[in-house]
């Protein structure tokens, strides 16, 4: 209770005793100050600033970075007018904002601030005044969810900065990202020059261009402060990592979870411009599936079309797939028709697959995306790292995991005892 009014009145000293013993103290500070000292000083460091608004709404304060994700509900915080609620309405806009970046069973941590105008909200709804009812709920619910989200949406590899965001058309809501180890995605800023994505461009679908052939190029920008803020691929490991060298040090790059992001996010913008690039196969494929799973077929033909997909029920256990979108050509795609299937069948109605799209793109991605022992030329990882630095959300994989981290000089130097 104590923390909650602290959290709310940064400019108010605070004082905690019990039977005459000094407990705890907050001196009057900042807002952000008064965060750190009252919560942690890391999730501080692992958090997005928000201040946007939209007439006479407005929505401060500080979200946890998606990394930053907690197992409990503990760390969050939400100030109406300055007062403090618990309010299920904006619980869920702040959940849908999270949808695409949290791992499954965490919840984030926040610290928000919402004004407006006294009559647009009634406090006494509640005996202890912890619940509201807003006026308008629906115009609130959709201006939480939308600045969340597009700031959220701005967690692209790299574009931490107010300056690397606005370079790479990151939304325009007044963010700053922080970040500790464990893992630590520091936003690097971008140079003054233009980062040369039409060298691999070729890769994704774009005009073909030749990419450095020696790594070296990108080793010697990276010295002179103009490299990309992912730096250039020096090696894969294992089969599972890319290692790449920036003007901070090193980065090691999950190459599975960063490029099912990239086509996540892909997928997303095609099906939100009215349908998904699709293409014939040479040779329909056939896939046995079982009656419930035929059945969907039948009933969600539209909905398969809007995913690129055509398919065509030739037995009562069996399908045949005549078209795929283009972006799963060289999947597995017997697969990824079981998957899809599965969550039609799943989840029923149309009007639940509306809700649940999203669900399915992010299937068709994981399939789609390049696999665990799977050699890549160098080309192909500063390819990868490219479209990362371009694409939204990219500091995480369609389940919340991490797709890189950054190990800094000076930590290298630490490792291994330099300078001691």
């Amino acid at each position: 209770l104590v923390r909650t009014q602290a959290l709310a009145h940064p400019a108010v000293e605070f004082r905690l005793s019990h039977n005459g013993r000094e407990m705890q103290r907050w001196g009057a500070a900042s807002a952000e100050q008064r965060i750190g000292a009252a919560l942690d000083e890391s999730l501080l460091a692992q958090s997005l600033r928000i201040d946007t608004s939209a007439g006479d709404l407005r929505l401060e304060g500080w979200i946890g970075a998606p990394t930053a994700a907690r197992s409990q509900t503990d760390r969050q915080y939400f100030y109406v007018n300055g007062r403090p609620v618990r309010d299920r309405l904006v619980a869920h806009a702040v959940r849908q904002a999270y949808a695409d970046v949290l791992f499954h069973g965490r919840h984030p941590a926040y610290v928000l601030f919402l004004t407006l105008e006294p009559g647009a909200v009634d406090v006494n709804v509640h005996p202890a005044k912890l619940e509201v009812r807003f006026r308008d709920s629906r115009r609130v619910h959709d201006f939480v969810f939308r600045r969340l989200h597009e700031a959220l949406a701005g967690t692209r590899a790299g574009a931490a900065t107010s300056e690397g965001a606005a370079a790479f058309g990151a939304a325009q809501v007044a963010t700053s990202v922080h970040a500790a180890w464990h893992p630590r995605q520091s936003g690097l800023g971008l140079p003054g020059q233009s980062v040369p994505l039409q060298a691999y461009a070729a890769l994704y679908g774009g005009s073909p261009t030749s990419p450095p052939a020696d790594p070296r190029d990108g080793v010697d920008s990276v010295a002179e402060g103009a490299a990309p803020p992912l730096g250039y691929a020096l090696a894969q490991l294992g089969g599972v990592f890319v290692l790449a060298e920036n003007a901070e040090g090193l980065v090691l790059v999950d190459m599975h979870a960063a490029h099912e992001r990239v086509t996540y996010e892909r997928l997303k913008n095609a099906r939100a411009c009215g349908a998904i690039p699709s293409q014939l196969l040479l040779v329909p494929l056939p896939v046995a599936v079982s009656r419930r799973e035929a059945d969907a077929v039948d009933e969600h033909a539209a909905e398969f079309g809007a995913l690129g997909f055509e398919l065509t029920r030739v037995a009562d256990e069996r399908v045949l797939v005549r078209r795929i979108p283009s972006v799963l050509e060289g999947s597995d795609i017997e697969a990824l028709v079981r998957d899809v299937l599965g969550d039609l069948a799943t989840h029923g109605s149309s009007a639940r697959l509306e809700e649940f799209q999203n669900e399915l793109l992010s299937t068709m991605a994981c399939h789609a995306s390049v696999r665990a022992n799977r050699r890549l030329e160098l080309a192909e990882m500063n390819a990868l790292l490219r479209q990362m630095e371009a694409t939204e959300r990219s500091d995480q994989c369609n389940h919340g995991r991490p797709t890189w981290v950054q190990l800094t000089r000076a930590e290298l130097d630490r490792m291994f005892l330099r300078g001691r």
